[in-house]
């Protein structure tokens, strides 16, 4: 009996990220959202398979100046990233998205 072929979950988000242009843009908005709501453990998660599954850590270390491990570590599940680094990172994601984020004010 042949055993179904499974993928983990980050496998799956990153290649439907790599596929599908409206996923990987919602994705990067939500990944801020839940940061600003003041989930920044998910926040970094969901943007560390954002990151994977589009630029990849080598290519924003080179876009940004920070080590790629450096950058591992500031998304993985203990990091703590400066807000220096996180807005560099951010920004250079926007300019390759071809997205402009921004804060609004919800209505009531």
């Amino acid at each position: 009996m042949k055993k179904p072929v499974t993928h983990s979950f980050d496998e799956l988000v990153q290649r439907h990220v790599a596929r599908n242009p409206a996923f990987r843009d919602a994705l990067l908005r939500e990944a801020i959202e839940i940061m600003l709501a003041g989930d920044v453990d998910a926040g970094k998660a969901v943007l560390r398979d954002y990151i994977k599954g589009t630029v990849g850590f080598e290519k924003l270390a080179k876009a940004t100046g920070t080590p790629s491990k450096s950058l591992i570590r500031m998304f993985g599940p203990h990091g703590n990233p400066q807000a220096k680094n996180l807005f560099a990172v951010l920004q250079y994601l926007q300019k390759q998205a071809g997205v402009h984020l921004r804060v609004t004010k919800r209505a009531a």
